[in-house]
């Protein structure tokens, strides 16, 4: 996929309405958006990240509370109408399979992917409500579904994972974006994750969207201030 933009078609609700009142998805809806073979979002809390990764993962074709292309299954409905305003360019023969993992709806992915094992005696997957939140993830990661071309969105999936989980999924995250025919998507607060080398890397602020090198982002910069001295942070919130 190469570009996102406002579709010609769509009906979009004033600016002071959400999503659209949020910087990030303003700016995408009148300026559009180009994605690379790994596109990284990184920003603080109700910047646009996830907003945006959901509207792209449901522009798709995949389903809103995570899973495969054509995957319908939920809980209940929260996502925004943003998805119906994009249009996708894709590049010629690209694939139409994805995959979409959130991390806050992973224990419903899980579940729902516990039930079509139950139900599919040619099922390869584990048991993963047996696992922890780290080890079902890793087992899906191992899993067929991320070994070929497509689209691959992830929304915060740091959230549970060890240090070293985060580094395991920078590994992948690499390998998936150096396949010719796949591309990633990720939405996330953590350094680490921001770190899969050669990615496009996007900051998101009440100022909109801004490309930045990763030693430039703010989550770097506040991360290793804290390490370096704990107490200049914690003193702000505890005092």
């Amino acid at each position: 996929m190469r570009r996102i933009d406002q579709s010609p078609y769509a009906v979009v609700p004033p600016p002071d309405v959400w999503p659209v009142s949020i910087p990030a998805v303003a700016q995408v809806l009148a300026d559009g958006l180009d994605l690379g073979s790994c596109t990284i979002l990184v920003g603080d809390n109700g910047t646009g990240k996830s907003t945006l990764v959901e509207a792209i993962a449901m522009a798709f074709g995949l389903g809103a509370e995570g899973g495969s292309t054509g995957a319908r299954h939920r809980t209940h409905e929260t996502e925004s109408g943003l998805w119906e305003w994009l249009r996708l360019s894709r590049g010629p023969g690209a694939s139409k399979w994805g995959y979409f993992v959130r991390a806050e709806t992973m224990h419903g992915l899980m579940a729902w992917l516990d039930t079509s094992r139950s139900e599919s005696p040619r099922s390869m997957d584990p048991d993963f409500h047996a696992r922890s939140h780290g080890e079902s993830f890793v087992s899906l990661l191992s899993t067929k579904r991320f070994d070929g071309d497509g689209l691959f969105v992830w929304d915060e999936p740091e959230a549970g994972l060890s240090f070293q989980a985060q580094l395991h999924l920078v590994a992948e995250l690499a390998a998936m974006a150096a396949r010719p025919g796949a591309q990633v998507l990720l939405a996330t607060h953590s350094p680490i994750l921001a770190a899969v080398p050669g990615a496009r890397i996007l900051q998101l602020s009440d100022e909109g969207i801004e490309p930045v090198a990763w030693e430039d982002l703010a989550v770097v910069d506040h991360h290793r201030r804290f390490l370096d001295d704990p107490r200049r942070y914690l003193r702000h919130v505890l005092d």
